[in-house]
Formats: structure tokens, C-alpha cells, sequence
């Protein structure tokens, strides 16, 4: 009988039950899920079934986890991304949303770049926890990474990005995401970039801020290497605050034009 135990083919014998297969193939695992369900009490398996045996607390094999990860996204998506370099400038509200995003689709290196540090109003929206408060961002963003998918590569600056270091930082990096706050940040970034690697795409987030409608946040292409994600007006001001809602749709909207670029597609077309 074949069937398939944590996404490797396996054959074993007829009339196999998940139970047996635990004790013979993970004595210690004590979750047992058949086709997607929790396997609460034994039952037979049959020819094709799906097993997934974990063990709580227990950090899996690297080809193991990346078996399973692949198996939600498909061989050929994950060859693609894990062999990719992505660079995440700034990790507030939105590049912190947008480093977990990629950590979860198993992007193969990370290049995170900070200075800051966390504060309670990050609380509001940015991917940290109170026992963040105090840490610089990029610790806090690894640790917290390394938490969700321990095989993707980390690579931190805890320095402020000038049109001088951004060239050397993200020197090998395939795509950028900017994920800055002010105007002047964003525009800097986005001339260092551009102009030191005019062929690499750069993803960027203007008009995100309070709590119009999510679908006014689209993703655009507005040069030959120039993405830009949001609706464009909506800024932070008085009364128009930055929100965990609107600033996650966004970041979500720059990781998937990410996982599009890094695909060979095109990000926004269609939508």
C-alpha cells in the first residue's frame, strides 16, 4: 500500500493503521493527522492517504519542513523562491507584515534593515510582541522569524539606510520592498536603488493610511522597475491614523508583487 507520510511517499502494508504507522515510523509524535484531519482515535489507512506525524515542541529536518511548505505552494514555486534574496527596508508596520509574509512562503534569504527600536505604538500594527518593547527592530524581527520558519537565512542591518550604504546593502539582493514612512525616506531610497541597479525591481507603499475601503489599495507597475502599492492620497495626518487593517492589506499587496516578480509575472495585472 502506498501513501504519503509528512509529503514522502512511503509504502507499507495493507490493512496499516495510523496509530502502527507512528510507532514504527515516529514513536514520539503525538499529533496524527490523516487528510488534513486530526486523527483522534486509530483508523485504518487506505491506498493515497496523507499523514502527517508531529511531535509538539520539536523543530522538523530542514527537507522535512520544506516538504510540507512546498506541498502548500507546489515544487515549482519553491524552487523558485527558496533560491531568491529579498531585501525588506524599514520594519515597522508594514516591512514587518511583509518579512513574515516571505519567512511563511519560505523565501530562501532575508536582507532586513532597521534602526529603530520597538515602542507600544508600534503595538498598534507592527508584528511584534510586548516583549519586544525596547529591542531594536531587527533583532526582534529575527527572533520572531526564526520562530516561524527557522531554515530561511537572516541577514540584519541595524543602521540608518543613506543614499551611501544602499548600494552595498542590498548588493545582492533580487527584488526590494520599501517600506519606510515619510516622503522623503521613501524617495531616497527609491533614486539610491534605482540608480545603482537600474534593471532590479523596487516595491513600494504610498497611500495606506486609516480605514477607507481595502479595495482601493491596488498594485501598480509605474516604470520599468518601479512598483508602487496603495491608493496613492490617503495619508497619515490628524484623524487619519495608520491602522493594523489598511497597513496589512498593503504590506500583503508588496510581498505578493514580491512572490510575482521573483515568479517572472506581472504584479497587478488583471486586478
Amino acid at each position: 500500500m502506498n501513501i504519503v507520510v509528512n509529503e514522502r511517499p512511503v509504502e507499507t502494508r495493507d490493512g496499516m493503521t495510523v496509530f502502527a504507522l507512528r510507532d514504527e515510523m515516529k514513536p514520539g509524535a503525538d499529533v496524527l493527522v490523516v487528510n488534513g484531519a486530526p486523527a483522534r482515535t486509530d483508523v485504518a489507512l487506505k491506498e493515497g492517504d496523507e499523514v502527517v506525524l508531529i511531535q509538539r515542541g520539536e523543530k522538523p529536518p530542514k527537507d522535512e519542513l520544506e516538504a510540507l511548505m512546498a506541498a502548500r505552494h507546489t515544487p515549482g514555486v519553491h524552487r523558485a523562491i527558496k533560491n531568491s534574496t529579498v531585501g525588506v527596508a524599514g520594519l515597522g508596520g508594514l516591512g514587518s507584515a511583509i518579512a513574515i509574509a516571505l519567512a511563511r512562503i519560505g523565501i530562501g534569504r532575508l536582507i532586513l534593515v532597521d534602526f529603530d527600536v520597538v515602542e507600544p505604538s508600534n503595538l498598534n500594527r507592527q508584528q511584534y510582541f510586548v516583549e519586544d518593547l525596547g529591542r531594536p527592530k531587527t533583532e526582534a524581527m529575527a527572533a520572531n522569524l526564526a520562530r516561524i520558519n527557522p531554515y530561511v537565512k537572516i541577514t540584519t542591518h541595524n543602521v540608518r539606510l543613506t543614499p551611501e550604504n544602499v548600494p552595498s546593502i542590498f548588493a545582492e539582493i533580487d527584488v526590494l520592498a520599501e517600506a519606510f514612512d515619510t516622503p522623503d525616506g521613501k524617495a531616497m531610497l527609491v533614486e539610491s536603488f534605482s540608480t545603482a541597479y537600474p534593471d532590479r525591481p523596487i516595491v513600494v507603499a504610498t497611500g495606506l493610511a486609516g480605514h477607507a475601503p481595502s479595495n482601493t489599495i491596488v498594485t501598480r507597475r509605474v516604470g520599468k522597475s518601479l512598483i508602487v502599492v496603495g491608493d496613492l492620497v490617503t495619508a497619515a495626518q490628524p484623524g487619519t491614523g495608520l491602522m493594523a487593517p489598511r497597513v496589512g492589506v498593503a504590506a500583503h499587496h508588496q510581498a505578493n508583487a514580491v512572490l510575482q516578480l521573483l515568479l517572472g509575472e506581472e504584479p497587478g495585472k488583471g486586478q
